[in-house]
């Protein structure tokens, strides 16, 4: 299971306002309702058509990506995951060593008419698993502390996938360049190592013919994808390192690009409008021809920061859906309305604060005993008791484990040896005498979350007031725009936001916790985990798995990684105009089903 900076609930959305169209009779050969919109609002503007590098992975891209691209498989909301034949088929030829060949349907097309082929499978092999990239290259030195985006100062000779792969996990594992077929419509990967989540490991593409072009000042969309796949096989690093920066970089955008070609994708959607922090349109796509064709036409995200704004928004017809991060007063307001459906249940989605090992503002948490001094002055149960059971009473719990959802085998167990009950109460007294041991005299500690959160605001007062207590002064870093600064060096001490799982993957903790990894936000780095980890890429075994997650767990708190706080209450309305609305736990949530919406006769 990947794990994506949730959108929902770390960010927010203005309001904008655009009523749902009337039905007409919808076309016989594709069954899209012709001129049909619907509007939905999400809490976090769209910043990147391209969620897989460290900028850019966020709920709030990963929403519109998943509407506009097809993939392989997908999770349905059981969740299981589907094979999408119209898209292609994969299998694993060999176990030993393990083989994986993907094969492309006939007529998949990018939305700009262009055919997919196994280029693009190409493209998506180099940047995730980062084998061709220059040897120890660390970015570090030319990210922008203000925008988390690389400055113009990083290297032009240099080939760097910002992926976050790792050797020793994933497509890091599929080490020698795929083979191609002869007609261009098959990839074949041949790992390293067998690997548990081998189904997951190659993500959707981005379209190689626009890498391409941008890249290396090509016209022609041919002869971009041959130069790209010459370039990869010849493993022509001044091609490559143009390459990889438009990769990195070249999909980042606030508002419709002047350059159609940076939003072309696969899916039943592809992107028509886009306001700057009000609304992105997406409009059906009519160069889809696989299995999951839409009946709605037009579906419209507007960004709607306060979950109060997008009741109210709601109520007044100008949005359809909401699925904001859910407060007491929220649910309150959503039982006033009439003609409203309200969907509540937990989510697959957890809060979390961690603690900068390395590279934070003032280095205050370098110091293991002060990571621990925090860790204790954490008001854990005073932010569940006034933020959480208002809204699901006492069903709320405290989560108590990195890697286990509560209720799932193996939680229990790992509760009882990972030390996390160490921190389920304050305990000034006890992180007092820690930070009189460092012998500290600089307590500063800046913590950075979703300052357009109401939420999140009021978490941070709770752990700046416990805080103060015991010494430390918590400084007031929220930002609107705090996704793309995570991970940034030097930006903050300290960061709480929340993990959506994507999927049901044995290896989810894996992008989080090891050395260098693209949710490794906050610079932790432990041999033992690593070694864990990469185990734990390799076991089939179910016991075992459950085990070596077991093992993790309890190390990072016995590092002081920081603290889990609690599993999100999830709350979805829709009004009586729109149908076959059914949320999943994973992400994309709302959106897994997107195609089976449809309007009210």
């Amino acid at each position: 299971m990947r794990f994506r900076r949730i959108g929902a609930a770390l960010a927010t959305v203005g309001a904008a306002a655009l009523v749902l169209s009337g039905c007409s009779a919808p076309t016989a050969e594709s069954g899209l309702d012709e001129g049909t919109s619907v509007d939905v609002a999400w809490n976090q503007p769209f910043f990147s058509y391209n969620g897989l590098t460290s900028f850019g992975n966020a709920t709030a891209n990963n929403n519109i990506t998943y509407m506009t691209n097809d993939w392989f498989n997908y999770y349905d909301n059981t969740p299981e995951l589907k094979q999408n034949e119209s898209y292609g088929s994969y299998e694993m030829v060999s176990e030993d060593p393990l083989t994986v060949k993907y094969t492309l349907a006939d007529d998949v097309k990018w939305s700009d008419g262009t055919a997919v082929d196994a280029s693009d499978l190409l493209l998506s092999w180099a940047a995730n698993s980062r084998s061709l990239d220059t040897p120890d290259f660390v970015p570090d030195d030319f990210t922008d502390p203000d925008t988390g985006e690389f400055t113009d100062a990083f290297p032009k000779d240099v080939v760097y996938f910002d992926s976050g792969a790792q050797a020793d996990s994933g497509l890091g594992l599929v080490r020698d360049v795929p083979e191609i077929s002869d007609d261009n419509r098959s990839m074949t990967l041949v790992y390293s190592s067998p690997y548990v989540d081998w189904e997951l490991a190659l993500y959707a593409p981005l379209p190689a013919h626009v890498v391409a072009k941008n890249a290396l000042g090509l016209d022609d969309n041919e002869e971009a994808k041959a130069a790209l796949v010459t370039a990869i096989q010849d493993n022509d690093a001044a091609s490559l390192a143009k390459i990889s920066s438009f990769w990195n970089s070249g999909f980042n955008f606030t508002e419709l690009p002047d350059d159609p070609e940076l939003y072309v994708g696969t899916g039943p959607y592809t992107i028509s409008a886009f306001v700057a922090d009000q609304y992105i349109t997406m409009t059906a796509n009519p160069e889809y021809t696989g299995q999951n064709t839409p009946t709605i036409e037009e579906v419209t995200v507007r960004f709607i920061t306060d979950p109060l704004a997008a009741v109210q928004a709601l109520e007044n017809g100008d949005v359809d859906v909401i699925s904001p991060q859910s407060t007491s007063d929220l649910v309150t307001a959503l039982d006033a309305i009439e003609n409203v459906t309200v969907l509540k249940g937990e989510e697959g989605t957890y809060e979390h604060l961690d603690l900068q090992f390395d590279q934070g503002k003032s280095g205050v948490f370098n110091d293991p005993l002060l990571r621990e001094a925090f860790m204790k002055i954490v008001p854990r149960q005073e932010i569940l008791d006034k933020l959480i059971k208002p809204i699901v009473g006492d069903e709320a719990i405290l989560r108590g484990s990195q890697l286990f959802v509560p209720g799932s085998e193996g939680y229990d167990d790992s509760l009882d040896g990972n030390g996390s009950a160490d921190y389920a109460e304050v305990d000034v007294e006890g992180a007092k005498a820690l930070i009189a041991q460092s012998g500290a005299t600089n307590l500063d500690v800046t913590i950075l979350y979703a300052s357009t959160n109401p939420r999140r605001v009021n978490e941070f007062a709770l752990i700046q007031t416990s805080a103060a207590l015991a010494g430390f002064n918590v400084i007031d870093g929220g930002n609107p725009e705090w996704g793309g600064i995570l991970g940034t060096p030097g930006a903050y001490d300290a960061s709480f936001y929340a993990w959506q799982s994507t999927s049901l993957g044995v290896t989810d903790s894996g992008p989080t916790f090891e050395t260098g990894g693209i949710n490794n936000h906050n610079f932790f780095s432990n041999a033992d985990t690593d070694a864990a980890i990469k185990k734990l890429n390799l076991e089939f075994d179910p016991a075992k798995q459950i085990e070596l997650k077991q093992e993790i767990d309890k190390i990072l708190w016995e590092n002081f990684y920081g603290v889990t706080l609690f599993q999100f209450p999830g709350v979805t309305a829709f009004n009586d105009s729109v149908t076959g609305i059914d949320p999943s736990i994973l992400a994309p949530t709302i959106f897994w089903n997107i195609w089976d919406w449809k309007l009210a006769s």
